[in-house]
Parts: C-alpha cells; sequence; structure tokens
C-alpha cells in the first residue's frame, strides 16, 4: 500500500522553500487530508483502472473506470482544485509548490486518475493568462472547483511536434468562431466525470501566417452555456476513439473531432495568431507536473520494492549464517539505495522549481522578480526531463528487486512500468526539452540564468556541509559545478553550430540535471542540520536528510562525468 512521504513533503516545505510562511501551519493537515485521498479513494481503483481502461459507445461517450467519477466526487467536495489559484474565482491563493505537494500523492496512488486535475490545472493558467474578463468569469469558477475540466488540444495526425503543420481551421462568425477539424492525444478528451469539458484548441485562423507564427488558441466547450453561465446545447465536437495504449489505461486518450456539422464554437484567448503564447503558460505548467508524476511513480517504486526485499526471504547474504530477506543482500541494497536518493534528489529539484513560480510570496523587487522568472524557465525542462528519465531507471529497479515476481503481474510492478514509459514521451518529449534548454535558455539569454544558478550553487554554506559531507564529498560538488560553467561557455562559444549543440543538448541536460538535484539536496540537508529543527522531526528522519546529499555525491553525481565526456568528444571533433 502506496505511504505517502508526509515528512519529507512537510520539511521541503516549511523548512526549505516557504521558511516562516504564515501558511506552514496548515500544511500538516493538508499533507494528512490529502494522503486520505490518495490511500483511501485513489489507489484502491488504479488496478481497476489499469486492468479494464475506459470504454466508448457509438455516440462518442466515454465512460471512466469504475469508481473513478465516485473518487472525482470526493476531489471536489474537498475544494482541491482550488489551491493555487485566483480567490476571485474561487482559489485559495496557496503557493503552486503547496497544490504540487498533494498533487504528487495522487500521482502516486493513481496516475491515470491524476491526469484528469493536471490538464484542468494546466486549462485553467491558460485561460488566467491570455482570455478576456468575460470567459474568465463565465469558466474558471467551474474549472477551479472541479465541476468541470479542461484539455489540451495541440497534436494532429499529420502535426506532432510540429505545431506549424497543424490545420484544423477556426472561421470568424460573429463574436465567436467556427472550429473544424481533428485533433489526437487528448487526455481526458471525453469523460463521464463532469457534466461539461473545456477544450483549448489550436487552430488557424484565414489567411494566418504560414508554420508556428499562424497559430491561435480557442476555447471550445463540449456543452455551450448561456448569459448566465447555464448548460444548453452539445457543441458540434465529438470524440470518435479512445486510443489503446501500453499504460495510463484508466485515462481515455481520445481522438477528437471538431465541425463534423455546422462547426464547433470557439472563443479566441489571448490575439489572433498568437496562440502558442498562451498555450505555453499551460504546458510549461504541465511540463512542471509531469515532471512531478516522474517523483510519484518513483516514489511508490521505491517504497514496493523497499517493503518485498524486506518480505522476501531468500539466500544467505554475505556476513550472516542463515537465511533472511533479500535486504541483506549488497546488490539489493545497492538498488535499494539508489532508488531512494535518485527520488529525493527528483523530489527535491521538482518542488524547488515549482517554488519559483511563487515569487510574490517572496515580496521581491522587479529584478528580483524577473531572477525568479529565468530560474523556473532553466528549470523546467530539467524537471520534466530528468525526472522522468529517472522514473523510468527507479520503475525498472523495481521490476528487478522483485526478480521473477517483478515480471508478473499480480505484483502491480508491471503497471508502474508501463505507465510510466509514457512519461519521457508527452508534453515534449525529453529530446524536446534538451533543444529547448540549449537553444531557448542557454543561448536565449547569452547564458545569464544558468550562470546565476551556478553562482548560487557555488555559495553552499561550507561550514554546515562539513556536518554532513566530508571534505573529499564537497570538493567533488564543486568541481561538477566548476565543469559546468566550463561546458556552458564552450556551448556558447560554439552557438553558430546548431548541428553540434543539437547532437549534445541531451547529456547537457542531463549533466546539469544531475548537479541542480545534488545541489538542493545539500541544501536540504543544511537545514536539516539547524539546531532549531531538531525538536520539530525524529532524529532518523533528519539523518536520512543529511546522509541524502552525501549518497547522491558518491552514487549519482558521478554520472555528470559520462555527459560531460560525451559533450567534450563533440566539441573536440
Amino acid at each position: 500500500m502506496y505511504t505517502a512521504p508526509i515528512n519529507e513533503m512537510q520539511f521541503l516545505l516549511n523548512e526549505v522553500l516557504l521558511k516562516d510562511n504564515e501558511i506552514s501551519e496548515i500544511v500538516p493537515t493538508l499533507l494528512e487530508a490529502a494522503n486520505k485521498l490518495a490511500r483511501e479513494e485513489l489507489e484502491p481503483i488504479n488496478n481497476n483502472g489499469d486492468e479494464h481502461g475506459t470504454s466508448i459507445n457509438q455516440d462518442g461517450n466515454v465512460k471512466a473506470p469504475l469508481g473513478f467519477k465516485e473518487a472525482y466526487q470526493k476531489y471536489i467536495d474537498g475544494y482541491w482544485g482550488s489551491l493555487q489559484f485566483d480567490s476571485k474565482y474561487g482559489g485559495q491563493e496557496l503557493p503552486f509548490v503547496v497544490a504540487i505537494s498533494t498533487q504528487e500523492m495522487w500521482h502516486a496512488a493513481n496516475m491515470s486518475w491524476g491526469l484528469c486535475p493536471l490538464l484542468t490545472q494546466g486549462a485553467i493558467e491558460a485561460i488566467e493568462y491570455g482570455a478576456n474578463e468575460e470567459l474568465k468569469s463565465a469558466y474558471l469558477p467551474n474549472l477551479i472547483s472541479g465541476k468541470w475540466t479542461g484539455t489540451m488540444n495541440l497534436t494532429e495526425p499529420d502535426a506532432g511536434s510540429d505545431l506549424g503543420a497543424l490545420k484544423t481551421k477556426a472561421l470568424p462568425k460573429n463574436d465567436h468562431y467556427l472550429i473544424k477539424g481533428q485533433k489526437i492525444f487528448v487526455t481526458w478528451g471525453e469523460h463521464d466525470m463532469t457534466e461539461n469539458i473545456v477544450h483549448l484548441v489550436l487552430a488557424r485562423l484565414p489567411n494566418a501566417p504560414e508554420g508556428v507564427k499562424g497559430i491561435s488558441l480557442f476555447l471550445v466547450p463540449k456543452i455551450l452555456i448561456d448569459s448566465d453561465g447555464n448548460l444548453t446545447e452539445k457543441n458540434d465536437c465529438r470524440a470518435i476513439s479512445v486510443e489503446k495504449k501500453i499504460g495510463i489505461h484508466g485515462s481515455p486518450t481520445c481522438v477528437i473531432s471538431y465541425g463534423e456539422k455546422s462547426g464547433a464554437i470557439g472563443y479566441l484567448i489571448g490575439k489572433e495568431n498568437k496562440g502558442l503564447e498562451c498555450m505555453f503558460e499551460m504546458m510549461n505548467n504541465a511540463r512542471l507536473a509531469v515532471g512531478l508524476q516522474g517523483v510519484s511513480i518513483a516514489d511508490y517504486s521505491y517504497q514496493k520494492a523497499l517493503s518485498y526485499c524486506n518480505d522476501r526471504v531468500q539466500g544467505i547474504a554475505p556476513g550472516y549464517n542463515e537465511t533472511g530477506p533479500i535486504i541483506r543482500h549488497p546488490d539489493v541494497k545497492r538498488m535499494i539505495r539508489l532508488m531512494q536518493v535518485l527520488t529525493d534528489g527528483a523530489r527535491s529539484l521538482t518542488y524547488y522549481a515549482c517554488a519559483e513560480l511563487d515569487p510574490k510570496e517572496k515580496q521581491l523587487s522587479n529584478e528580483n522578480n524577473e531572477i525568479h522568472k529565468r530560474r523556473v524557465a532553466l528549470l523546467t525542462p530539467l524537471v520534466k526531463a530528468w525526472c522522468t528519465e529517472v522514473a523510468q531507471e527507479v520503475v525498472s529497479l523495481c521490476i528487478q528487486c522483485h526478480g521473477g515476481a517483478g515480471f508478473i503481474e499480480e505484483t502491480g510492478a508491471g503497471q508502474l512500468f508501463r505507465d510510466a514509459r509514457i512519461l519521457p514521451i508527452y508534453e515534449g518529449t525529453n529530446g524536446i526539452q534538451s533543444m529547448d534548454l540549449v537553444f531557448r535558455k542557454l543561448l536565449g539569454d547569452d547564458g545569464l540564468a544558468i550562470k546565476e544558478l551556478t553562482k548560487e550553487m557555488l555559495m553552499i554554506d561550507e561550514e554546515a556541509t562539513t556536518t554532513f559531507l566530508s571534505a573529499k564529498q564537497t570538493q567533488s560538488f564543486i568541481q561538477a559545478v566548476d565543469e559546468l560553467m566550463i561546458i556552458s561557455g564552450s556551448m556558447l562559444n560554439n552557438r553558430k553550430n546548431k548541428s553540434l549543440l543539437a547532437g549534445i543538448a541531451f547529456d547537457f541536460l542531463m549533466m546539469t540535471s544531475i548537479i541542480a538535484a545534488n545541489w538542493r539536496l545539500i541544501e536540504s540537508a543544511t537545514y536539516a542540520s539547524k539546531d532549531s529543527i531538531k525538536s520539530k522531526y525524529s532524529q532518523e528522519f533528519l539523518g536520512d536528510r543529511l546522509s541524502s546529499a552525501g549518497k547522491f555525491i558518491d552514487n549519482v553525481l558521478p554520472r555528470y562525468q559520462m555527459h560531460r565526456s560525451v559533450i567534450l568528444n563533440q566539441l573536440d571533433n
């Protein structure tokens, strides 16, 4: 059974990221309530969702797996969808990182179900960013409450990552537009959990410029509403099929047709031909959330493997005289240790990036706000790509820890493996994330954001680190940061060679992510070493926080050297 790492979450929120924030007092209660929803409502229906999936009838109506609708109603009743949003539309205005901590539990307990509020969250962000007040007032309250859900409609049969190739049309008519086209890979694009679904659809206006410069964003409701916000008639859009997938069977991935009759009524969000600007608000939010999914499924995999390794009796481990649990075996210990530190590093990096989205909490100057904007922009591809790569490794190790039993579906390890595989693919493949990091973030500001980041990394409290790191470990980390700075400079010097940079982008992302995650673990351990903390947490817990940074240096940090070597080999040729 999944057990949320509430102590780890609370420590990161209250002691490391939010420090003395007035909401710190409610964090423990909030986390316990979210854990209750995860354990009692979401996890029990996860396996059924995997085994039976969703169904679609001839009218295009999709039925969610058994129990999903009831669990979603519990989500609505708890006002969980409103945590981070504007109170003007029914939100509670809590920091985004607090909302993220609750979502970690839901994705761990049932990732298929968790995708529904994830997409709604992104839709809210896009509408808040780009829609006019009339649209905001009409749609945000019901989306924030969870009464309605939202989707993202980007991909078409001939337009995947190349959005410039999309063909869906938007024809102006009076105060709205008529949308005609087909979208694929629409997560939770149709279902029976709510009375309405709000689709955000990318489309082209007549005479729009070619490529991505000619894309606009439209709000297309499944059910139209009148001037008072009441539901009226069904819009001209429908699901025509549900994909059969390797994993996340409980989440309907739909093909949706718009405008088979007269045209689906849609409303412009943002300016004409500027749709990607608004959609990126949704996509960037979703990319952080997908990184969080990597953390979630890694943590559950670690828990499942640890429990099995403590229970499974097999063989006589070196140093023992009798058979015992396989956790005694050195190689099993190695795998468990690696799973733990990778998950810790991924969570620390993800939570930090999400906290950077809340500069308002810090009451900063405009200049410092710009630093935080650059920081979260730089970290977003790291979180999305590295944390989802971590998930692949950890779920694979989970199966390995189970041995032959891990290859049998009834253990549940197989579902984790299958569900996790989508993470490096959707919301922009990890290859695309690496290109974003190099060309948009590194070259886009002439290395300013990464210079700011590495400078801060080198400001670790070396006096404090002596309580939990050896001199050799500290030096290993400092050397890694120094070499990241050198590599960044070399890539900037080769900015004209686009092909070269594209070929080493993934290694650069991995190298940067590993070092950044280690930095966050060192920072967390620094707070765990403070005397003021000792009365709040158990000695065992604080000991784990202190040791995690060193374990990462010993077991994971050396990986950056491999990526560095690959980059240097390419730069030298």
